[in-house]
Parts: C-alpha cells; structure tokens; sequence
C-alpha cells in the first residue's frame, strides 16, 4: 500500500513536471515562423540634387526626383527559446525580440524625375548619379523608419499576433514583452 502511494505521488509530480515543459514546446512552435512581417509601410520621399557649388564648372545642374519605398518589419520569432516563456498555471509571459526592419525596396519604375535643369555647357544628370541618388534616399529611409513609428507598429502589431495565438492555446493571462518592457495590450 505503501508503495503504490509514493508511485502515485511520483506520478503526480512527474506528470505535473512534465506539463510546462510541454506548453513550451507548444509555444516554440513560433520559432518556426522564422521573420514575421507584422507592418509594411510605403513612403513617398522627394530627392534633389545640385551641384551648382562646383566653381569650375559651368553652368547649374539641378535635379527634383520623387520615388516610393516599400517599407517591411516585424519580428524574428526564430530568435526565442524557453528562456524567454514564463508559465504560471493560466498564465504566460512571453519576451519577444524587439522588431527589426527587415527590408526597403525602391522599385525603378517608382522612381520618377520631376523637375530638371542643365544648365547650357552641361550634360544631364546619367544613370548612374541617378541610382546614386536613389540610394541615398533609400538609406534616409531605412534612417528614418524608427522616427516614422515603423517599428513601434510592428512590435504592437506582433504582441497582438503572440497574444491572439497564446490565448487559443488556453492562457487567459497573456503578458508580452520586447527586451524588457512590457507592451499594453487594449
């Protein structure tokens, strides 16, 4: 009688044990989404060029171009392991990666002249200063996304995805974090 009871009790606790280690794994199951993007913003920049400042040259040469960028981020899931879940009974927290951008496109046909002015003795601006230009633009954008609250939607957008998805599992209290910082969820 004796034994059966300390079986039973080890059973318990082992089965107990067992359980978090399982809803876990469960929840590791993000890491197979790898990057997921949670925001795609497009941005309109205007771009212009001068180089009427060079004194041995004649003449002004002056540019006005627009174009649109193609903005993505989100978080990479690929990055959590079970150092970053907490389980306690009907509750979970779990601490995500801060959102990264993880692209900005500007197509060629996106990229538009809208004003420009050569002077007599010059030549037009070529492809390649052209392509310079753009790249410079993409740069100011990429510089810019934190300022323009790409990230801070991603993140929000990404706790939203990881709470909607830790409650259909069955928590009813879901905590996410980004580093350490908890985001409010409404």
């Amino acid at each position: 009688m004796y034994k059966r009871y300390i079986y039973f009790l080890f059973c318990l606790v082992a089965a107990c044990h067992t359980a978090p280690v399982k809803q876990e794994q469960e929840i590791l199951a993000l890491r197979e989404i790898n990057e997921l993007v949670t925001v795609e913003y497009i941005v309109n920049k205007i771009i212009k060029a001068s180089d009427d400042k060079t004194w041995y040259k004649i003449g002004d040469r002056k540019i006005l171009m627009t174009c649109e960028a193609t903005l993505k981020a989100g978080i990479d899931f690929s990055a959590i392991n079970a150092e970053h879940i907490q389980i306690n009974n009907k509750q979970v927290t779990l601490t995500l990666p801060h959102a990264t951008l993880f692209s900005v496109s500007i197509k060629p046909e996106d990229i538009k002249v809208a004003y420009e002015e050569i002077g007599a003795f010059r030549n037009s601006f070529t492809t390649q200063e052209r392509d310079m230009l753009a790249a410079q633009a993409q740069k100011q954008i990429q510089d810019s996304a934190d300022s323009l609250g790409v990230l801070q939607t991603a993140e929000a957008n990404a706790s939203l995805f990881a709470s909607n998805f830790l409650r259909n599992m069955g928590y009813e209290k879901v905590i996410i974090q980004f580093g350490n910082t908890p985001v409010k969820l409404n």
